[in-house]
């Protein structure tokens, strides 16, 4: 129950033409202090899901997530206080799938890429497409980006 993974931006489109699969994503915080519990709707699925701390430079945490009724997750995603709003891009790269996420909404214009990876030692190549790494940056993480839009920080 261990979710060890990397973050980049990205710069340009070029990730599309290569997605295996696009989604839709809305996403809200019940907690996010000690540990984050986030309702997800993903297509036509939802989840319930708790993250821990980040560790390692914000490389890996604890991650436990289940499958919710979809009816549940529309309620509890009305208390949220932010949702965050994307299109999930998966695109095959060697070993790997990168997860591109395009936002929406207020946080529209930032791309973001992940990539899980098996170990905290293991370097991914990395498709041209990534132009920065931002691993541990909290500005990058959903929850904060749930309260604090990138529509606003990015000047």
């Amino acid at each position: 129950m261990q979710e060890i993974e990397r973050k980049y931006l990205v710069a340009g489109d070029g990730y599309r033409a290569m997605a295996e699969r696009s989604v839709r994503i809305s996403q809200g915080y019940l907690c996010t202090r000690r540990v984050t519990a986030r309702i997800r709707l993903w297509g036509g699925e939802a989840y319930l899901t708790l993250k821990g701390r980040s560790r390692d430079g914000g490389l890996s945490r604890f991650e436990w997530e289940r499958r919710i009724p979809v009816r549940c997750a529309v309620h509890l995603l009305a208390r949220c206080s932010g949702v965050v709003e994307k299109v999930r891009h998966l695109v095959p790269w060697g070993e790997h799938t990168v997860e591109v996420d395009e936002f929406m909404g207020e946080n529209e214009g930032l791309v973001m890429a992940e990539i899980e990876l098996r170990s905290t030692d293991e370097r991914p190549e990395l498709p041209p497409w990534i132009v920065a790494e931002v691993t541990g940056d909290r500005r990058f993480y959903n929850a904060y980006l749930s309260k604090h839009p990138f529509r606003i920080w990015k000047r």
